[in-house]
């Protein structure tokens, strides 16, 4: 069942789609969740050195760290440490702090300053007058704060805190440094919130896309479906002559359809052409076979009768046949014509060599010319263009090779009757003759023209018939010239 369900390219689309988009959320959520918690922890840093420098700004004025007025509250916890790491002030009611110089919270009494008259009379060393406990040089202010995290106890609530830690530089008490914390409440809760948004939106979201894609991508689908199951029922029924269903659409789907049916169609044009091929060699077969065996029945009751010229004859137009049929058998099911380089002029010239001389002359014009592929096939193309001609000629048939740019061309014409205009098609069918030549004393059986095209078109070219010169038929044979070695 598990294998089933994701199977289904529906299923497989619903599972990529909703995983590609919760990737991007996490990616999306997580960007937003640090950014936020990045602008607030910026925000409190900011917050906690305003409230450290304006308390560094009273101790550089002079204010005696005892007598600070430090923010109060949970909000903003502030202490004061000297360079020995002794506290001198903190914030009222802090009770614990962590992440700062000091954990202790309460202030220790400075120690007494015995410099406080000089020999000047009681000007203190930076122009301030001796004798006022509460009364300190002025100091400098670093010009930026060191920042930390950490947590206090304030009033009995803990919290976490961002820190600034800003440097006073030569007060009356050496150089002290002043902790204040900003809480880290505010960011806390809004991360807290936005997660918890996320954490509910985001199921609900995918949900959303799942169901979405699930249904869009079943609608999208619906066409397969029924590609699916008229190719079923076409299988079932063996009917070629069904199609399935195109979608009004120009889609991919749309065009499987159309090239589904397009494939049918040539389908069912090959099988009806292999019905008709049988029918057609089985007539063809039957009636060479049926005369012979008539002339060989005869001639074994009385031998005095038996035609041995006509039996020969009809063995070699049997012969003849089944060697087409093999070769169309050998063509239709895909061989490979090779690459041997062929000369065609000598190629005619040994098929005109092989001719006796008749009652037609034969007029060559031959110029050497290679091509690339099968030997015996490319010489019974020419050999089946030669005896077509010489069968329909009255008194000539002129053949020519010649190379035209990248084509070699074989030209055979004859001063015949010709080919009408509308056959010059249907003479390339297979068992195809035209009314005057049926006769199978005169004729063949209509498969060497059918064996010459399907050759030609093997090799990369192409066989056309056209009138000649001399009124009767004129057969081009264009194949691509062999590259030179």
């Amino acid at each position: 069942m598990r294998r089933r369900l994701f199977g289904s390219v529906r299923a497989r689309a619903t599972l990529g789609a909703t995983l590609v988009v919760a990737v991007a959320l996490l990616a999306a959520g997580a960007s937003v969740l640090l950014a936020l918690r990045s602008n607030l922890t910026d925000q409190a840093s900011s917050e906690a050195e305003s409230s450290a420098r304006k308390v560094a700004v009273s101790i550089a004025t002079g204010t005696a760290p005892n007598a600070l007025d430090l923010p109060g509250g949970d909000d903003t916890p502030v202490q004061v440490v000297d360079s020995d790491g002794r506290l001198l002030a903190a914030s009222e009611d802090l009770e614990r702090i962590s992440g700062t110089g000091s954990s202790a919270v309460k202030p220790v009494t400075p120690p007494a300053d015995d410099g406080g008259d000089d020999d000047d009379g009681g000007s203190d060393r930076h122009g301030g007058k001796g004798g006022d406990d509460d009364s300190y040089a002025y100091g400098e202010i670093a010009d930026d704060a060191e920042r930390s995290e950490g947590s206090a106890t304030v009033d009995g609530e803990t919290r976490d805190y961002r820190f600034a830690a800003l440097e006073v530089k030569k007060t009356r008490q050496g150089d002290l440094t002043v902790y204040a914390g900003a809480s880290l409440s505010a960011e806390q809760s809004a991360v807290g919130t936005a997660l918890t948004v996320m954490l509910i939106g985001f199921p609900v979201l995918l949900g959303v896309v799942a169901a979405v894609t699930w249904l869009v991508t079943r609608r999208a689908l619906r066409p397969v479906e029924g590609i699916r199951s008229e190719m079923s029922a076409i299988t079932a029924s063996q009917d070629l002559a069904r199609r399935v269903p195109e979608p009004g659409t120009h889609d991919e789907v749309a065009r499987l359809a159309r090239t589904t049916n397009e494939t049918l169609a040539a389908l069912e044009t090959s099988v009806e052409r292999q019905r008709r091929f049988v029918a057609d060699a089985s007539h063809e077969l039957r009636s060479p076979i049926a005369s012979l065996r008539t002339q060989l029945e005869v001639g074994a009751a009385h031998p005095e009768l038996l035609d041995v010229d006509g039996a020969v004859a009809d063995t070699v137009r049997l012969q003849e046949l089944a060697a087409g049929l093999l070769l169309l058998a050998r063509l239709d099911a895909g061989e490979r014509p090779g690459g041997a380089r062929v000369d065609l002029a000598a190629l005619a010239g040994e098929e005109l060599s092989q001719r006796p001389a008749g009652r037609v002359a034969v007029h060559p014009r031959l110029a050497s010319v290679e091509v690339a592929g099968s030997r015996s096939q490319l010489a019974r193309v020419v050999g089946n263009l030669l005896d077509n001609a010489q069968r329909h000629a009255r008194s000539r048939v002129d053949i020519a090779v010649r190379a035209e740019g990248e084509w070699a061309v074989v030209e055979v014409g004859d001063d015949g009757a010709g080919v009408p205009e509308a056959e010059r098609e249907r003479i390339f069918e297979r068992f195809v003759r035209l009314d005057d030549a049926r006769a199978r004393d005169d004729g063949g059986a209509g498969l060497g023209l059918a064996i010459a095209r399907d050759v030609a078109v093997r090799h990369g070219g192409a066989l056309t018939v056209r009138s000649s010169p001399a009124g009767g038929a004129l057969f081009e044979l264009r194949l691509p010239v062999a590259p030179r070695a």
